[in-house]
């Protein structure tokens, strides 16, 4: 009686997330048959993100609004974050890879790794494979196995990278800190805007009693331009929902 009891809770515990790795294979099956057609893949990426910021940020990140997005959109699943991508030569060390806590793999071997990912959740039965990127620095590889992908798939189901997601926080949420009176403290990297939406995220990947501390941090510390100091949780969760709402709309205008 009690392990049917446990059994019962368990079963409706998992029923009810759109974590891929969290479920039995029987019960994707069941979901895809009952029409789950949407699984949304986030890109991250392992890497410096200077003294304050965890090397896992991306892939936090990316995993966390992944979620978000499929629980509001519906009908989705979210797959395990790809945490592994290119973030520059390691002879010669190069980018990212300059310093300790980046992980990089080549080009070829990323755009392989999407194209079988892809190709995995298409023999399925998913029919929108989504991919969500939170890292600029291999974006182009990225489109190029979209792109093989669907000239594979020739109609029979899609390949999508999600620009818009992306593309959110460099345009309107920078533009909202601006208007807030943050413009100087936007850069390219580990800047106010990458602090604050780790904060509203997981903020126990933020170092934030240091940062507060901190003079300011440049390049040689891995933070390229603007200020993180300021940041605040409450910031990014502006950021957040900004991203949430932006990938849920393309993805209306994409379905």
């Amino acid at each position: 009686m009690a392990l049917t009891i446990l059994y019962g809770a368990t079963h409706a515990a998992h029923a009810g997330t759109v974590s891929f790795e969290k479920l039995t294979w029987t019960e994707i099956q069941a979901q895809i048959q009952n029409g789950t057609d949407t699984i949304i893949v986030p890109v991250g990426g392992t890497e410096q993100s200077g003294p304050y910021i965890a090397v896992g940020k991306h892939n936090i990140r990316a995993q966390v609004q992944a979620e978000h997005i499929a629980g509001r959109l519906g009908h989705a699943l979210v797959a395990p974050v790809i945490a592994y991508v290119p973030e520059g030569t390691t002879t010669p060390r190069s980018s990212h890879m300059r310093f300790a806590g980046t992980i990089s793999i080549p080009p070829a071997v990323f755009e392989g790794l999407i194209e079988g990912a892809g190709e995995s959740f298409h023999v399925q039965g998913f029919r929108h494979v989504i991919f969500i990127a939170d890292h600029g620095g291999y974006l182009s590889y990225l489109k190029a196995a979209v792109a093989k992908l669907n000239n594979k798939w020739r109609g029979q189901g899609d390949a999508l990278y999600l620009a818009a997601y992306y593309d959110s926080i460099g345009g309107a949420f920078a533009d909202t800190l601006r208007q807030r009176g943050y413009g100087a403290a936007l850069g390219k990297h580990a800047d106010l805007s990458d602090t604050a939406l780790m904060l509203a995220i997981d903020p126990t990947m933020v170092r934030l009693d240091a940062l507060k501390a901190a003079p300011l941090p440049g390049i040689a510390q891995g933070v390229y331009g603007g200020d993180p100091r300021p940041a605040t949780a409450a910031l990014g969760e502006i950021g957040t929902e900004i991203q949430v709402q932006a990938a849920l709309r393309a993805l209306g205008k994409a379905r």
